[in-house]
């Protein structure tokens, strides 16, 4: 069974410029945990999620450092500090998106999705064709196949 037999094609997307607020409402309303963000032409740039905006409701870990002949080691990820941070003050999707989203091809495989999915540790998978979104395949997608008669 390929992607696009199971993939949902009624994909909502986000523009980069939509407002927290906003953002939230749409998941909310149309009971989703995610949705990808498109520019003005429709192409890809990232994906936002509930774990996206559930940083605006929290505090950046602050690094841990310790000091070795007057250096600072850190020690739990600049950069998970500084990208947590980004979020906690983000205003429009392009601030709180997470960029370098995993996609893929109408044409692969239910289990090479359902690989992705777990290797990466990521709910949906937008499927693209020319750069465009066609459709969305989410871990329920997947699930479902295991009931099919």
């Amino acid at each position: 069974m390929k992607v696009m037999d199971v993939m949902q094609t009624n994909v909502i997307t986000i523009q980069m410029d939509l407002e927290i607020k906003e953002i939230a409402k749409i998941l909310y309303d149309n009971k989703i945990s995610g949705a990808p963000v498109v520019d003005t032409a429709g192409n890809l740039v990232g994906i936002v999620s509930e774990g996206d905006l559930l940083h605006k409701e929290t505090n950046p870990q602050i690094p841990g450092v310790f000091g070795i002949l007057g250096a600072l080691i850190y020690y739990r990820g600049v950069k998970q500090y500084e990208s947590d941070l980004k979020k906690l003050i983000a205003v429009q999707a392009s601030e709180i998106m997470t960029p370098n989203v995993v996609k893929i091809s109408k044409e692969a495989s239910i289990e090479e999705a359902a690989s992705l999915m777990v290797s990466k540790k990521i709910k949906r998978l937008p499927v693209i064709e020319n750069g465009k979104i066609i459709g969305i395949v989410t871990r329920m997608d997947i699930i479902k196949t295991l009931i099919a008669d």
